[in-house]
């Protein structure tokens, strides 16, 4: 997909307004789409969730705490689209036979 975002506005809550390059836009819940741990503790907090920041060179939202998203998957979800996963390459020393 690799559609950068350009907007992203707080709405209250966890929820944000984020609007793409291609003017796909929409709503997002990070409740839905996170667990708040680790890099993503601080967003337990609505005042944290409302300094989202768009990164141009990363081309998705991101905060000071250096938590950031996805933007495919964040794409694939407003757009009702879903994402084809690959299966990783099996390595060594982990049930297989070479």
């Amino acid at each position: 997909m690799l559609k950068d975002i350009v907007e992203a506005r707080f709405l209250g809550g966890h929820r944000l307004f984020i609007r793409f390059e291609d003017s796909v836009e929409g709503e997002i819940d990070l409740e839905t789409l996170i667990s708040f741990h680790g890099v993503f503790e601080p967003l337990k907090d609505p005042k944290e969730v409302a300094k989202v920041k768009v990164d141009p060179e990363l081309g998705t939202i991101c905060w000071e705490s250096g938590a950031d998203l996805d933007p495919d998957v964040l794409y694939a979800k407003i757009a009702g689209e879903s994402i084809e996963l690959r299966e990783p390459a099996p390595t060594f020393g982990q049930g297989t036979r070479h």
